[in-house]
């Protein structure tokens, strides 16, 4: 990647840490390893992201030894993830940087694990957010019944009213996002909650039901069949 000239135009990267080991998912190797329709679950993340013609780079975030991960003319791959997805994310904006992008270029960070994203929901995102002050995310209305809990039963059912369920890519500033990070710590487990706790309120954009994160073992089978059906 080469260096951001001062006052060109802001460019967009996409950011996927990929560092984590997808315990829930009960496989024998980090989940987005895992074979799904015939290869690995990563490389259909990374084919939906290949396919959407404004993003200037794809970066993967993989943890420090890693051998698994698919080299491919698409993407680069930086061995630097950390023991938290924020640490990986940090680390990740770092090397975009480190690799020419700028403070002001925007940065999509998407979940290695939601496989089933398509050009057309991330297009959507970047059209929505490019004129935005702040940044978004996709996210999908909450449609179910929400409990409170305590010892494995239901104490309180909370209202769904706004409420909405965050998913990725999430787009934010790169500067920008750096510093909330920095300032949020390792504890947040989205970008969106760091933006936030800066006092900015992120645009939620409309996802879709099947842009899910796999990560219980059934989720497999049902990001199959929805790859199965996108091809008939």
């Amino acid at each position: 990647m080469a260096a951001h000239p001062p006052n060109a135009p802001a460019r967009l990267h996409a950011l996927i840490p990929a560092a984590g080991t997808g315990s829930r998912a009960g496989t024998a190797q980090p989940k987005q390893y895992e074979p799904l329709a015939g290869r690995a679950l990563v490389l259909h993340t990374l084919e939906a992201l290949g396919g959407v013609s404004r993003l200037a780079s794809i970066l993967v975030v993989v943890s420090s030894g890693d051998s698994l991960m698919p080299r491919g003319a698409g993407w680069q791959v930086a061995a630097c993830g950390g023991d938290t997805r924020a640490a990986s994310v940090g680390n990740g904006l770092a090397e975009l940087q480190a690799r020419g992008a700028g403070e002001d270029d925007w940065v999509l960070v998407h979940d290695a694990a939601r496989c089933l994203v398509t050009p057309a929901q991330v297009d959507r995102l970047i059209d929505e957010c490019l004129a935005d002050e702040v940044g978004g995310l996709l996210a999908v209305p909450l449609a179910d019944t929400l409990k409170a809990a305590q010892d494995g039963r239901a104490t309180q059912t909370l209202p769904r009213e706004g409420k909405w369920l965050a998913q990725t890519p999430q787009m934010f500033r790169l500067g920008v996002l750096r510093r909330a990070l920095a300032q949020a710590g390792a504890g947040v487990t989205d970008e969106a909650s760091a933006i936030e706790a800066l006092g900015l309120r992120p645009r939620l954009v409309a996802g879709s039901a099947q842009n899910f994160k796999v990560t219980w073992p059934e989720d497999f089978a049902l990001a199959q069949a929805v790859l199965e059906s996108r091809k008939r």
